[in-house]
């Protein structure tokens, strides 16, 4: 992912007001992210742990979600769970529903779409091997640390679709 900055975060967003977006706290650290280790920029809310923002870049541009984390989710589970983009499996807490607000039409009728998603959306360094997860968090798989991104983004690309369909 290309550096980006607070700008290009805010503008990115399809499934919130103008309003949701100037409110929205950003990582403080965020320029100084892995920004070629990233396939989108993922983060938790400080000031409200059941949100949650991704930002990807697709078709030259940005796109920007924002996401609910299920109250009975942000509490975790007690057995192994996978994350749907990036297929990392975590014990207890580290695999969340995470639920995003559908555009147009169908968002302001109130639908959404979920998918359970690494409670910290490290997913590139977790498939480039930059980070762990605690436990046995990996699958022995054949696949190299790039086709696992690549699976990883068309995870993200399908989610996005959804999200904006």
């Amino acid at each position: 992912m290309r550096p980006v900055t607070e700008r290009d975060i805010r503008a990115s967003f399809i499934n919130c007001s103008k309003g949701e977006t100037k409110r929205l706290n950003l990582p403080k650290d965020f320029t100084d992210s892995p920004w070629e280790d990233l396939d989108f920029l993922g983060w938790r809310d400080p000031g409200a742990p059941e949100r949650a923002y991704l930002v990807a870049e697709r078709d030259g541009g940005l796109v920007g979600i924002a996401l609910r984390v299920t109250s009975s989710a942000s509490r975790g589970f007690t057995s192994r769970s996978m994350c749907s983009l990036c297929l990392t499996t975590h014990t207890s807490g580290g695999v969340a529903l995470m639920t995003a607000r559908r555009t147009g039409e169908a968002g302001r009728q109130g639908n959404s779409v979920g998918q359970y998603l690494c409670t910290d959306l490290a997913c590139s360094l977790y498939v480039r091997g930059k980070k762990e997860a605690p436990g046995d968090g990996v699958i022995d798989e054949s696949l190299t640390p790039a086709e696992k991104a690549a699976r990883t983004q068309a995870n993200l690309s399908t989610f996005l679709d959804k999200v904006a369909g």
